[in-house]
């Protein structure tokens, strides 16, 4: 059962990781029609901006909950990589549970905040703004699920993987 999970979560993050780059394509080429229309035609429209926009915070959410690697995310390198595997699993069970602790506590006024926002369209799109946020929810339940696996992880041993690339020594 344990290596089909494995498939499926492998399978997953490759979709997850297309999706994104569909949307970062999205925003190139509304950056890209805006030119055109603008300077070629002389008529410029908004819509390209307004989705180029949409497509960045969906993606950066997206992305960063989604296709971001353990080892890519931002850490106190300094710190982390000298320090044995066991403090590192200290560290990583630490902050799995602070933030899995603050976006649970934050998720039902974020829920309630975009379940409000339905009353509201984009301004050139006409998307519900429900819609546009909806994305925050995903990212935030994402984030609890990735965060407590990590923590459960590196309480059952497994320390999570660290970027080996030599830094300068300037």
């Amino acid at each position: 059962m344990m290596p089909n999970l494995l498939a499926l979560g492998r399978m997953l993050r490759r979709r997850a990781t297309d999706l994104a780059a569909l949307m970062l394509a999205t925003m190139f080429v509304c950056f890209i029609v805006q030119i055109f229309m603008r300077y070629v035609l002389n008529r410029p429209v908004a819509w390209p901006e307004e989705l180029s926009i949409l497509m960045w915070i969906w993606g950066i959410l997206w992305g960063a909950v989604f296709v971001l690697a353990e080892k890519d995310e931002v850490r106190f390198d300094i710190i982390y990589s000298v320090v044995s595997e066991r403090t590192r699993r200290v560290f990583t069970v630490i902050t799995g549970v602070a933030l899995v602790a603050c976006y649970a506590v934050a998720l039902p006024g974020i829920v309630s905040y975009v379940k409000f926002m339905k009353v509201e369209r984009s301004a050139y799109l006409g998307i519900r703004m429900d819609v546009l946020y909806s994305i925050f929810v995903i990212f935030t339940v994402g984030a609890i699920v990735r965060y407590a696996w990590l923590a459960w992880r590196a309480l059952r041993g497994k320390a999570p993987e660290i970027d080996a690339t030599p830094r300068s020594t300037l």
